[in-house]
């Protein structure tokens, strides 16, 4: 963090979820917010949580390099600076579906939304942080405990939030020199709409379908803001934030 009285933070996947609840805790600590996701509408109705903070909502598909460009020139423009990327932007892909059945289109729109939108964003904030007076910022990864443990037939999805990880480890080394921090959320069974079925039914490893606890999204959202604003001397590498009974440690 500086000692300017505004942070100005990009936020993907703003629209809805994860993304949405940590916008809007930040925007409720004073952060200036860029709201970045594929509808503008849902990303306006995000920005009305949190009125009166200073925010801006750009359409951006983060699979599109000239999207990203386009995203953070705008962030600079109106702003002059980037201090924190949430890279949160993602897609679980087709439930259910045996790896031997994964269409090609389906792994590959899963790998250019999680790992080649990771990529572009933490890059193109990267070269702002680097050339920027004073020079430095953060990057959060949002992960997955499916970083670590993956759930049945989730491929794509899983894969990529492992390669996610090497790419926080090596952004975190070569961004040393330039002040800029990158750190990994790993999260597990936040309430959103993408986790709505682990309540009524989950598929386990096991072969049986069973409900799974889940934990509130504002949660997530204050672990994000408390790795967030930490002084760049100091950084959260990775973190893991789930629903306490969740079956993900030791046999479920």
């Amino acid at each position: 963090m500086t000692d300017r009285e505004s942070k100005i933070a990009v936020v993907t996947g703003a629209g809805s979820g994860i993304g949405r609840a940590v916008a809007v805790e930040l925007l409720r600590a004073g952060w200036s917010v860029v709201l970045a996701g594929r509808r503008t509408e849902t990303l306006e109705e995000t920005a009305a949580r949190a009125p009166g903070g200073p925010w801006l909502a750009v359409r951006t598909d983060v699979s599109r390099p000239g999207d990203v460009e386009a995203l953070f020139t705008a962030t600079v423009e109106r702003f002059g600076r980037v201090d924190l990327l949430f890279n949160n932007a993602g897609t679980f892909g087709p439930g259910g579906v045996p790896v031997e059945d994964l269409p090609y289109e389906a792994w590959r729109h899963v790998v250019d939304t999680n790992l080649n939108g990771a990529f572009l964003c933490a890059q193109a904030a990267y070269r702002r942080m680097k050339e920027q007076d004073p020079q430095g910022g953060r990057i959060i990864n949002n992960g997955s405990v499916s970083a670590h443990t993956p759930r049945p037939m989730s491929a794509a999805y899983t894969a990529t939030k492992h390669a996610l990880t090497g790419l926080t480890k090596s952004l975190s080394l070569d961004g040393r020199p330039y002040r800029i921090a990158v750190g990994q959320l790993d999260i597990g069974n936040a309430a959103t709409d993408m986790t709505a079925r682990m309540q009524t039914g989950a598929l386990q490893a096991d072969g049986r379908t069973a409900p799974e606890p889940v934990m509130d999204v504002a949660d997530v959202a204050r672990t994000v803001r408390h790795m967030a604003e930490l002084p760049l001397e100091a950084n959260v590498q990775f973190a893991t934030v789930l629903a306490t009974a969740m079956p993900y440690i030791g046999r479920g």
